[in-house]
């Protein structure tokens, strides 16, 4: 009997839907997706939660070296986009993660649909519920609305600006970053980079509650005093920087998501302890 715990929904302000798109425009049709599933060299793999990560894409460098330069994500047709989510990662108690906990069905459109605009890629999106959610969750449609809960409430520096730094490194990218957001510190998330130091990804570091933590030494990334480079993007509003002592701009927390957990994915106590 699968156990269920009370997980944290961010509470959205309708603004934020398109937080980092400079539009986004609904395909009339969806491609259907391929299902994914566990293989020799992506095994299952089921253990404890011990922590997770968001997971986010700089959309101008995935697309300047894309195969498909006529993708949904980088057409043009269907929008402009920045930082598109990537994913909500459950991570282990060491270096290895739970993978392909259940056999995945594929995703429902409607929930493709609602989820587009943030991972604009209908093959990813059935990707991250095969290989991450199946691993938190029975039901496709409650870890996409977490996962897109938690990419909503991110705001960003002013990437425009940054791009345009000649000797921009990577800690200061991330204290910018940080700054943007209240709650995060520089060491609470990690940079990745391809060939060139170019910017790829950020891997916000997220504690089994759901907040912001610091980042594993395993965890990886760029190392902080490398130099980035960024590949210039849609404009896109600035987040103001988070002042201390003020609301910052993440979105009040109240309990509202249920997530039907399988106790033996997701242990919610260690013996003795109370749930």
């Amino acid at each position: 009997m699968p156990r269920l715990i009370l997980a944290l929904l961010l509470i959205l302000a309708p603004s934020a839907a398109l937080a980092q798109s400079a539009q986004c425009r609904m395909p009339a049709t969806l491609p259907r997706p391929t299902a994914e599933g566990p293989t020799a060299k992506e095994p299952k793999r089921v253990l404890p939660i011990g922590s997770y990560t968001l997971a986010i894409s700089w959309t101008p460098q995935y697309c300047s070296t894309a195969r498909d330069r006529g993708s949904l994500q980088c057409g043009g047709r269907n929008g402009t986009f920045g930082f598109t989510l990537h994913g909500l990662w459950p991570d282990g108690v060491g270096k290895q993660w739970p993978q392909y906990c259940r056999p995945a069905d594929l995703v429902p459109r409607d929930v493709v649909r609602d989820n587009l605009c943030a991972t604009p890629s209908v093959q990813l999106i059935q990707h991250e519920w095969a290989k991450h959610g199946t691993c938190m969750t029975t039901r496709p449609e409650l870890y996409f609305d977490l996962s897109r809960a938690f990419y909503q409430s991110l705001r960003y520096p002013d990437m425009g600006a940054l791009a345009r730094r000649k000797t921009l490194t990577v800690a200061q990218f991330a204290a910018a970053f940080a700054a943007a957001n209240k709650r995060l510190e520089p060491d609470m998330l990690r940079v990745t980079t391809v060939r060139g130091n170019w910017l790829s990804e950020v891997w916000i570091c997220m504690d089994r509650a759901m907040e912001y933590t610091r980042c594993p030494a395993h965890q990886g990334g760029a190392p902080g005093p490398s130099y980035l480079r960024i590949e210039p993007g849609p404009s896109i509003p600035v987040a103001r920087p988070a002042r201390r002592g003020e609301p910052g701009p993440a979105p009040a927390r109240k309990p509202g998501l249920i997530l039907d957990l399988d106790p033996k994915v997701q242990p919610l106590a260690k013996d003795g302890e109370a749930d």
